[in-house]
């Protein structure tokens, strides 16, 4: 549960710290991001508490991880690389 509540709390603190004025839209399009998690659907069993998604589940791959880390560099869509940074950052937590 406190996985969960952390992929909220952190991008709202990274929102409200970084963007004083437009903290919403920073913070909207992160949780999102979150959407990245449906590619948990084609595992088997869907959540399994015990395991790494970090190269588990098609999102999740190392590679895609460094184009996430490429988005935070493009003005226009730095937000959604942040959030997917984050998001994965917050997964490999799990692997630990």
């Amino acid at each position: 549960m406190l996985h969960i509540f952390l992929h909220a709390l952190v991008p709202l603190l990274v929102a409200i710290v970084c963007l004083k004025r437009a903290w919403l839209t920073a913070f909207i399009v992160m949780m999102l991001t979150m959407l990245v998690d449906l590619d948990h659907l084609l595992a088997t069993p869907i959540y399994d508490p015990n395991r790494c998604s970090i190269g588990f589940h098609p999102l999740h791959q190392p590679w895609f991880i460094g184009l996430y880390a490429g988005l935070c560099f493009v003005k226009n869509i730095r937000w959604i690389g942040v959030g997917l940074i984050i998001h994965m950052a917050l997964d490999a937590l799990d692997c630990l």
